[in-house]
């Protein structure tokens, strides 16, 4: 699947904290059909092979509703499971090795914290960057964050889009105004609420209002 910014609009990020009464498939079921527009499959303590059959299951979920599977640092699972990108973080394989065992035709996405790394980034490969913590996260408490301006600065850096992430809800996206970003990257605001399908919707409307066009 061919990379466009649209698909950064509301990027839904899974984690199995939020199951229960609902299983993973079934949260992303409900999350796709309700307008995510990118998800991306995130398991840092699964088996391989568990984790190779789960990403095969949503693969399937995914070509359904035209939305691009993106497989959190695994490279191998990634390209297994034939998923449409990876996303790595500045602890894992820099973003130029992994875009050479990728290819040139499945997205990459790295996450940043600074311009410096942001422009590293982008000239290693990058279609696009994930920065945050822009708000408390309950997902990852030891998150460092960064500064509205911080993620200003961020986005003028480099030609490919931006996308938040950290505690960003339905009622904080707002904040994000002006700061450039194209997209919000969301794990609670989505999966962590009773009703998906309604935080989907209402998330969404309100980043319509924030992303750069």
């Amino acid at each position: 699947m061919k990379f466009h910014k649209d698909m950064l609009l509301l990027y839904a990020i899974t984690d199995q904290a939020y199951t229960g009464e609902k299983n993973l498939l079934q949260q992303i079921e409900e999350a796709l059909a309700s307008g995510v527009t990118c998800l991306q499959l995130r398991e840092k303590n699964m088996d391989k092979q568990d984790f190779l059959n789960e990403a095969m299951a949503v693969r399937k979920r995914t070509r359904q509703y035209g939305v691009p599977l993106i497989i959190n640092d695994d490279v191998e699972i990634a390209i297994a499971c034939n998923a449409d990108g990876v996303h790595v973080g500045q602890e894992d394989l820099t973003a130029g090795e992994v875009r050479r065992r990728i290819g040139p035709d499945r997205i990459l996405g790295v996450t940043v914290k600074t311009a410096e790394q942001a422009v590293k980034a982008w000239k290693d490969g990058a279609d696009y960057l994930g920065c945050g913590a822009v708000f408390p996260s309950p997902t990852k408490k030891n998150a460092i964050a960064i500064t509205m301006d911080q993620l200003s600065a961020i986005c003028r850096s480099v030609p490919i889009p931006v996308t938040a992430i950290g505690g960003i809800t339905y009622e904080n996206v707002s904040l994000l105004q002006g700061t450039g970003i194209g997209g919000v990257s969301v794990i609670s605001g989505i999966f962590g609420q009773s009703d998906i399908p309604a935080a989907v919707r209402a998330l969404k409307e309100e980043v319509r209002k924030v992303v750069v066009s």
